[in-house]
């Protein structure tokens, strides 16, 4: 009897530890949202003093009306997110999935990798519409989607051979894993999760990413020699230097850096070579090789071999206690409990906590952008790069006047207002 009411009890304060977490986390993010929406329309009939020579009132109204679009629309996404949260759990979604598929293939391995596969298909097909509103009517409206449907449905179509090619065997193997290496499964399981994640960074430029995009060798000469003398200049070599046909999708603009090894390549979208000078795609360049020069990826790259070591030792230790699944609407009986079963539930658990958590990751985001601003700054001089920032900026409507206290909750790079501030100063950064 004693144990019984143990049991109870624990599933009772499971459950309501979970419903208050999830309505406390629902109601920051109602919060958050309301303020950016109130504070931007409420600065967006004037530009900033610091910006006004250089933003009109029209493109800074554009971006005003982007962002509060985008902004209302998550409110939306966020209450659907937690309703659909709720039907998994404790209105017994998940338990009656489950039950289904015990029924048609009984326990075992199968049964468990078509639970995983049916509820990320399931809820795939839940957030398409989200999805597809989005593409193909918000980012429309601001003159940013390029993708047509034919585009879309040839993307959707590639993702998910890659899901069944990849991401299949990749879950059956760590629920193999979960059930036959015994009390020490999730520090096994771990090392294999990031084995993937390494030899997904090595394989990703070279294999995956021209499946979706076509990349060509940078041709433009004089742009070549540049980015050339400044690599060498800051003492890094790289496999290539490519172009990226971004513009078929978005009109958004961006360069990234990637790779790791011998698999290093610097990729420009075309959107961004159309509207920077040489001099400013330099300093976009040389913010990326800041990154690389401070070791952030580095730095990221351990901060998630930690992050998710936590993350398995407390799956594996949740995956043991009967309230954590009772407590979150698997049937009280626990006859269809499984490791795959611990680990949706798990993973519609861990959101929560990044909800708090979040602020402090941002935080840490923004000081390397702003330390990567410093190292461009004293490589190309900051009046390049300000100018390069600004554009894309513009180019991206990103608004320039952001509520603050939602900037530290979510901003992974600092407003236009900070960045643009800081470069007066670079050497304060470094």
């Amino acid at each position: 009897m004693t144990e019984l009411f143990s049991n109870t009890s624990a599933t009772l304060s499971t459950t309501l530890v979970f419903t208050v977490a999830l309505l406390a986390s629902l109601l920051l993010k109602f919060w958050l949202a309301s303020r950016q929406v109130r504070h931007v329309a409420q600065h967006r009939n004037s530009v900033p003093a610091a910006f006004a020579d250089q933003i009109t009132l029209s493109a800074h109204q554009k971006a005003a009306d982007y962002t509060i679009t985008k902004s209302r629309f998550a409110l939306l996404e966020l209450a659907w997110g937690a309703a659909v949260t709720l039907c998994w759990t404790l209105l017994g979604g998940l338990s009656l999935l489950n039950q289904l598929l015990l029924g048609q293939f009984g326990n075992g391995l199968v049964q468990q990798v078509a639970l995983l596969a049916a509820f990320m298909v399931i809820n795939s097909l839940i957030d398409l519409p989200f999805t597809l509103y989005q593409t193909f009517v918000i980012e429309q409206r601001f003159g940013f989607n390029k993708t047509s449907w034919k585009l879309w449905l040839q993307d959707l179509g590639k993702s998910s051979v890659l899901a069944v090619m990849i991401g299949l065997p990749l879950l059956t193997l760590v629920l193999w894993m979960m059930g036959a290496t015994g009390a020490w499964w999730w520090l096994w399981t771990w090392g294999v999760w990031m084995a993937f994640n390494l030899l997904a960074l090595l394989i990703y430029p070279t294999w995956i990413a021209p499946w979706f995009n076509k990349f060509k060798q940078l041709e433009d000469p004089e742009l070549k020699d540049r980015v050339t003398q400044l690599m060498a200049r800051c003492g890094f070599t790289s496999k290539g230097f490519y172009v990226m046909d971004g513009s078929k999708r978005s009109a958004h603009a961006n360069a990234y850096f990637t790779g790791f090894g011998a698999s290093k390549r610097v990729v420009f979208y075309d959107t961004l070579l159309q509207q920077l000078t040489p001099a400013e795609v330099d300093a976009v360049l040389a913010h990326e090789l800041g990154h690389f020069k401070h070791r952030h990826i580095l730095k990221r790259i351990v901060s998630m071999f930690a992050v998710s070591l936590l993350g398995f030792a407390l799956l594996g230790w949740l995956s043991q206690q009967a309230w954590f699944f009772t407590g979150l609407g698997v049937a009280p009986n626990m006859s269809g409990a499984n490791d795959a079963l611990a680990l949706l539930l798990f993973m519609m658990v861990m959101p929560l906590m990044d909800t708090f958590l979040g602020p402090l990751f941002a935080h840490m985001s923004r000081k390397h952008e702003f330390e990567a601003d410093a190292y461009a700054a004293v490589q190309t001089g900051g009046a390049a790069l300000s100018s390069a920032l600004l554009k894309l900026y513009q180019d991206n409507a990103s608004t320039l006047t952001p509520d603050p206290v939602y900037v530290k909750f979510y901003y992974s790079h600092p407003p236009a207002s900070e960045r643009l501030g800081r470069m007066q100063s670079p050497q304060a950064a470094i």
